[in-house]
């Protein structure tokens, strides 16, 4: 959805959001991106959703780019975090393994880093990279976005970072009001469909085709006068044969044909998949599906704009599973919620064969519940009474905070159609704290809300009710539902298994890891145990007075620790026992990479990639336990927390150090993160010599090979810059430029050769270098990496 959308919505929500604080919106830029603009919260607010996903704070609206990616599923969302009002689009982001247990991710698109107007968009994986924009393990994530036109946008490191394809330039040139492109893989022509609303002489949608994702041709448009904005097009199996829906941001939809170029459907009217207030800002809107599903599932959720809380604005309805299925009037589609809520269960109670009245027992008089499941039939066949339901959150004196009324003459669930089938009603209805959703008749019925209910101990009940006779209540099932929050790590990188909780000390999300703080010890620890392992992370040491690595500790942390002092030290210590300590010059604020290897009793220490370990030390009070990192006396940041051989490939050097940004280890290799320049140096020197490695811009501007270095990174660097040009350069003087194209997010191979004064530089595997120039200022010093005004990646570094 676009700006004047997004306008419409915040004047439909005017009269509401002038009670709520506002943020500044603002653009982001490259050496802050990802950024991680959120709050900690424990997302027990009032009114937050406890397996409805809402951002963690902030406003926001469309689903964009809903896929189940390397793993796990991606929800990409409209997003403004700086603010509860709609204003100055950028993507957000969750990941989950099950539809169920959502955790915030950073930022996933950012304007000031990524062109073009950040709006309504969709994503794909491309599984057989036909987009050739595959580099590394990961299958790429694309996604599409733009307004009057559509861009690309990727990531080859499961959405951690997004590049723009050519700079963002447009793939596809609308000359009209345009948004909102839905891209899906057209199997049975093997290529991809882009569908994209526009306004051309009435509402309606174009039809594209690519066979990489890059390249587009025009292929149809389709014309009604329903469909608004916020397109969607999936197929579904009906008796065997394949129909397509094709869907717009109110959730109308018709069903009808594709033969990868039109579109076409005999139905002269849209059907809606829900009855719920469908409009922008309501209780239904822009629903989207996942692309690439486990088991060709169709799964949807929709932007819920009514619910509101202290920190944040919105959310998404539950995760529906959508069918096809044959009624008197032609195809209909049916909305069902995820088998995968059943994970959540957390007791309740079973009704069998009550009748209900007024003169009778309420079956869940002693209910008491807050957010739950509650599934019922009854039997109308034989009912007597006009009026008959459930209040929800109802209280001592009878009121409820919203009823659930069938009204049996006029066949209507909440004053919405329902016929019974075969006599009987048939409902499930989920309960959370700011969302309603009720399905019933196998799906075909959908209704979804947001309403306020009170969980305050006196407005937990539940009641059955029948007015004016009886009716029979066959079968009814409650289940209790727990919470989905707070079972993943947002911001911390680590292959140690979860949930992590914090065993002293209080430990918080920020971009650059997991921040600790506490007055004396504090520990964070993994759900993971191990005896004999090589354990690794980063620390930054912002005011503490220490922090490291926990291993082989207990649920309180008692267990050893590697610790990074400010005193100047690096200690191995456990309870009453300091076992090794020796100095190593330690300032606050700086990052530093450590890593533990256990032998039985034998433990070993190395320091920011040392060759050779600092401590080697024999302890044999503790064999086994978890995994975890350690805070004292302040506050400190941990990063990349990984058992194994995950150490960036480089050369052998007796430590390395920072000489401004940030540097962190990941399994991908060395991570730097600049404003202007910095640098990654050892303490390995030459004169002579061969120097190459691989090199990527993430996001920003440069990134490059430093040699023949002194201390603070002063002396030769080749860099790659993302402006197009491959430089070399000293401080003060550019002494050659090559001309190249330079993408972000893409590895390049380059190599140095230096001899005395001459100097050549080898990009990629070509056999004559691309630059040959002379320079006698600098005849020796150190090796490192240099990054510039951006997120950059080295890995593979030799010398020889």
């Amino acid at each position: 959805m676009r700006a004047r959308a997004g306008a419409l919505v915040v004047a439909l929500l005017a009269g509401l959001l002038v009670l709520l604080p506002s943020g500044t919106a603002s653009a982001g830029t490259a050496p802050d991106y990802p950024e991680f603009p959120y709050p900690q919260t424990t997302y027990s607010e009032p009114q937050r959703g406890q397996f409805h996903f809402s951002s963690r704070s902030g406003w926001m609206n469309d689903p964009n780019g809903l896929v189940f990616a390397n793993g796990e599923y991606h929800f990409f969302y409209q997003h403004n975090p700086h603010g509860l009002e709609w204003d100055t689009m950028h993507w957000g982001h969750a990941t989950s393994p099950d539809l169920v247990h959502w955790t915030q991710k950073p930022i996933a698109l950012e304007p000031g880093v990524h062109p073009g107007t950040l709006f309504s968009g969709a994503g794909v994986v491309d599984r057989n990279n036909t987009s050739g924009l595959k580099t590394g393990a990961y299958d790429p994530i694309v996604v599409f976005s733009n307004t009057d036109g559509v861009n690309v946008h990727y990531s080859n490191d499961n959405g951690r970072t997004f590049q723009s394809w050519d700079k963002g330039r447009e793939v596809i040139d609308i000359p009209e009001e345009s948004r909102d492109p839905k891209v899906f893989w057209d199997q049975a022509r093997g290529r991809w469909t882009l569908v994209v609303w526009s306004n051309r002489q009435g509402n309606g949608v174009y039809f594209y085709t690519s066979p990489n994702l890059r390249d587009w041709t025009y292929a149809s448009r389709y014309q009604a006068s329903w469909l608004f904005e916020c397109p969607d097009m999936f197929p579904l199996q009906l008796a065997g044969r394949q129909r397509w829906v094709l869907t717009d941001a109110s959730g109308e939809y018709v069903v009808g044909d594709f033969d990868g170029t039109s579109f076409r459907t005999d139905w002269t009217a849209p059907q809606r998949m829900d009855v719920g207030a469908t409009g922008a800002g309501g209780d239904f809107y822009a629903a989207q599906v996942f692309n690439d599903a486990p088991g060709g599932r169709v799964v949807q959720m929709a932007w819920q704009g009514g619910n509101r809380g202290s920190v944040w604005t919105g959310n998404a309805s539950f995760p529906a599973e959508l069918a096809l299925v044959k009624t008197p009037d032609g195809p209909r589609v049916t909305r069902t919620p995820v088998p995968e809520l059943d994970s959540l269960a957390a007791g309740g109670r079973t009704v069998r064969d009550k009748v209900i009245g007024p003169a009778t027992a309420d079956p869940f008089a002693r209910v008491k519940a807050d957010t739950y499941r509650l599934t019922a039939t009854f039997d109308v066949s034989g009912a007597t009474t006009r009026r008959f339901g459930f209040g929800l959150h109802t209280r001592a004196d009878g009121s409820a905070d919203h009823t659930v009324v069938y009204d049996t003459a006029a066949q209507t669930l909440d004053g919405k159609p329902l016929a019974p089938r075969g006599g009987k009603i048939a409902l499930d209805i989920l309960v959370d704290r700011g969302q309603l959703e009720i399905f019933a008749d196998g799906g075909r019925f959908s209704y979804t809300r947001n309403v306020d209910f009170d969980s305050g101990a006196d407005s937990l009940g539940l009641r059955t009710f029948a007015e004016g006779g009886t009716v029979t209540l066959r079968k009814a099932e409650l289940t209790q539902l727990s919470t989905s929050w707070g079972r993943g790590e947002p911001t911390l990188e680590s292959n140690l298994a979860g949930p992590w909780r914090a065993a002293r000390g209080s430990w918080s999300d920020v971009s650059g890891g997991k921040r600790g703080s506490a007055s004396g010890d504090g520990f964070y620890l993994s759900n993971r145990r191990g005896a004999d392992a090589v354990y690794q992370g980063d620390i930054t040491l912002d005011s503490a007075r220490a922090g490291g690595l926990t291993f082989r500790a207990d649920t309180g942390g008692a267990g050893y620790t590697a610790t990074l002092d400010t005193g100047g030290t690096l200690k191995l210590w456990r309870p009453g026992r300091d076992i090794a300590v020796v100095g190593a010059p330690v300032g606050p604020g700086e990052t530093h990479h450590l890593k533990v290897r256990t032998d039985g009793p034998r433990i070993r220490v190395w320091l920011d990639h040392g060759a050779q370990p600092l401590i080697d030390a024999t302890d044999d009070t503790y064999a086994e336990g978890l995994f975890g990192a350690n805070v004292y006396a302040g506050a400190a940041t941990v990063q990349n927390l990984h058992v194994g051989e995950t150490e960036f490939a480089g050369f052998t050097a007796g430590r390395w150090n920072s000489r401004g940004g940030t540097w962190t280890s990941t399994p991908e290799g060395l991570r730097g993160r600049a404003r202007g320049d910095a640098f990654y140096l050892s303490d390995r020197t030459g004169g002579d010599f061969d120097y190459e490695g691989d090199l990527t811009v993430t996001n920003g501007a440069a990134t490059g090979l430093t040699f023949r270095a002194d201390a603070t990174g002063a002396g030769y660097t080749a860099t790659l810059d993302t402006s197009g040009v491959l430089k070399l350069w000293r401080p003060g003087r550019d002494i050659a430029v090559h001309r190249t194209p330079v993408t972000e997010g893409r590895s390049y191979h380059v190599k140095v050769r230096a001899e005395g004064p001459r100097i050549r530089v080898w990009l990629g595997g070509a056999a004559d270098p691309v630059i040959d120039a002379t320079d006698p200022t600098y005849g020796s010093g150190f090796f490192g990496v240099n990054a510039f005004d951006g997120n950059v990646l080295a890995t593979n570094l030799r010398i020889s």
